[in-house]
């Protein structure tokens, strides 16, 4: 079927049918139905490449995350994927793996197949790609990236107050030796964790020397890793933060290997609030980074930049808050 059928069945010319397709030019009322009419009956589907090159742009949005095989990721991808179809968007995954040439490479790509924007869900970008997005004036919305332009969003997580938060919780119950597992030092989100942790252990238990800081890379294993750090000090500590559920999860099956009980003898707080968080043995304490709304806000302001000429981005602040659930307890008495 081809669109010189529609043009015939509708009695237009095929411009006239081209311009109902892609929204183009304004075509009246009358006529534009009689063009729907015409794709209906004849069951016409347009080529998606042809509307592409009509339009200068398609209905598809790019979307990277780092991590397929971490929870948070696939339901923040069920989100995003639910607002975009909502607003006549679908979505193109894809997963960096942490690897910023990765990202790179399907940045670039997107950036060829000429995408109506790009969700940038994830940290490991180089600066340079982020030059290039602003100057092909591509419409883009990142995850805490700290930029906001004409086109370019950015969703900012509360990771500070969450982190203080679950310190402060810890402090609370009695503790007074508090480790963190943190995330990469190389990616702007564990950093963020690692210095509000400092912050927040120097607030709370102020004269405390020694931070005890031990880094993963938001994996499972690189939780387990660093419990494993952790059990080889002289004196545990009797609570631990972790920069994400994940590497939280890992700790505690490394640490329960060991023979260490959880909450008796270390507490464990997470971050994210995963689905596997209330599952766990005992239910992961956590700080809830709300996956819903960070996709539905993100959509929506890059839709908004889409939809609107030179539309300036918008940074939008997104709260975390704690949810207690039985991987905390005050410390044991000596």
């Amino acid at each position: 079927m081809r669109i010189k059928d529609v043009a015939l069945e509708a009695g237009v010319s095929t411009a006239t049918v081209s311009h109902v397709i892609n929204q183009t030019k304004f075509v009246t009322n009358e006529t534009r139905q009689k063009v729907l009419d015409a794709v209906e009956k004849l069951n016409f589907y347009p080529n998606a490449h042809a509307r592409t090159l009509a339009s200068g742009r398609s209905n598809i949005i790019g979307l990277l995350i780092s991590d397929i095989s971490n929870p948070f990721f696939p339901e923040l991808v069920k989100s995003i994927e639910s607002e975009a179809f909502e607003q006549g968007f679908n979505i193109m995954l894809f997963n960096t793996n942490y690897d910023p040439d990765r990202a790179a490479g399907y940045v670039r790509r997107l950036i060829e197949l000429k995408v109506a924007g790009v969700a940038l869900m994830t940290a490991e970008l180089e600066p340079a790609l982020i030059d290039e997005l602003k100057r092909k004036e591509v419409r883009a919305v990142f995850n805490d990236l700290g930029i906001v332009s004409e086109h370019i969003s950015n969703i900012v997580l509360d990771y500070s107050a969450g982190i203080h938060e679950a310190v402060r919780h810890l402090v609370s119950l009695g503790h007074k030796r508090i480790a963190h597992i943190a995330g990469s030092s190389q990616i702007r989100s564990g950093v963020i964790r690692r210095e509000a942790f400092v912050e927040a252990i120097d607030k709370y238990l102020p004269g405390t020397k020694e931070k005890l800081i031990f880094e993963g890379d938001f994996r499972f294993e690189s939780g387990r890793s660093a419990a494993h750090g952790i059990l080889g000090l002289k004196e545990l500590p009797t609570a631990i933060v972790v920069a994400n559920d994940m590497m939280a999860l890992g700790a505690m099956q490394e640490l329960k290997a060991k023979g260490i009980k959880i909450p008796q003898d270390i507490s464990i707080i997470g971050f994210d609030d995963i689905a596997f968080a209330s599952l766990a043995e005992p239910a992961l304490t956590t700080v809830c980074s709300p996956r819903v709304e960070i996709g539905r806000r993100a959509i929506e302001a890059l839709i908004q930049t889409i939809k609107i000429p030179h539309q300036q981005g918008m940074e939008i602040k997104i709260p975390t808050y704690l949810i207690v659930r039985e991987s905390t307890a005050p410390p044991k008495k000596k």
